[in-house]
């Protein structure tokens, strides 16, 4: 128990403990939480760097090969569906808003650059978030609880190379042809529901599709697919490869909170750098 004169300099808060103390914990808290997630930030950063060097090493071109035929060609019918029927959407809702204003010519320019510009990009790398990244984390996070990437380290065998680098290669090679199909097929699905379903000219939305594009459109699309598919590759790969160090769980349960928390970081972080390379090259 403190003295009386120490009572009054300090007066109790909570449980006992000092107003100070008292006060102090919320702030305690949060630095302790944004410490964390600055070493995470900063663990993860390390984690791609050193995976991706060991990208250019040589017996690596058949895993790549694996890798994107799991994360690109297998995901593409998902994205080119998704992508049609955005399309079909936003095709519906400009052509009844321009419609109101007597513009109805320009919807092949908003139809294709919304896409490019934006909606294909990140809705490409959501939907291979939910379909390869999630299969990606539990995959590694398996390998991890069940002692086989030891396994690898005692073969001689770098766990890094062996298992991250061709995925994060891989994302990097299939974000971009995905992105490209989803715009190809968006731009489709606005042609049916704005010229087919809603009585749109045909030759003014192709004309407009091609007039309203320009080269910076396409780089900037490509460039955040780029950038999404590091995003996507390295918290995928980062929290299933680390599953064995969370300290809310262990075993099975801790490869299904990684591979939620690699899911939803992943979704946040690709909003995230999404706005910040649409602020660098707008």
């Amino acid at each position: 128990m403190m003295p009386d004169e120490e009572r009054r300099k300090f007066p109790e808060g909570g449980q006992g403990r000092p107003l100070g103390a008292f006060l102090a914990g919320p702030f305690a808290a949060f630095g302790r939480s944004a410490i964390r997630w600055i070493n995470n930030s900063g663990a993860a950063v390390i984690f791609f760097v050193m995976a991706f060097l060991r990208i250019f090493r040589p017996k690596q071109s058949s895993e790549i090969v694996q890798q994107v035929y799991y994360i690109g060609a297998r995901s593409s019918m998902i994205i080119m569906l998704v992508g049609l029927f955005t399309g079909m959407v936003i095709g519906l809702q400009l052509y009844s808003a321009l419609v109101k204003v007597g513009a109805q010519g320009f919807l092949g320019t908003l139809v294709a650059l919304s896409l490019i510009r934006e909606l294909g990009p990140v809705l490409a790398a959501v939907m291979i978030t939910a379909r390869a990244g999630s299969s990606i984390t539990a995959e590694i996070g398996i390998q991890r609880i069940s002692e086989q990437v030891d396994a690898l380290t005692t073969m001689r065998i770098h766990p890094l190379r062996y298992l991250i680098s061709p995925r994060i290669a891989a994302a990097i090679i299939s974000f971009p042809v995905l992105t490209a199909m989803f715009d190809i097929m968006g731009i489709i699905g606005g042609y049916i529901s704005g010229v087919w379903l809603m009585g749109a000219n045909s030759g003014t939305y192709i004309y407009r599709v091609q007039a309203s594009l320009e080269m910076k459109d396409l780089t900037q699309g490509f460039i955040k697919a780029v950038v999404f598919a590091v995003v996507v590759s390295t918290v995928c790969c980062f929290q299933g490869y680390f599953a064995n160090m969370r300290t809310d769980s262990h075993g099975a349960k801790a490869v299904g909170l990684a591979t939620t928390s690699a899911v939803v970081l992943s979704c946040v972080l690709i909003l995230l750098s999404d706005y910040i390379v649409t602020s660098l090259l707008i």
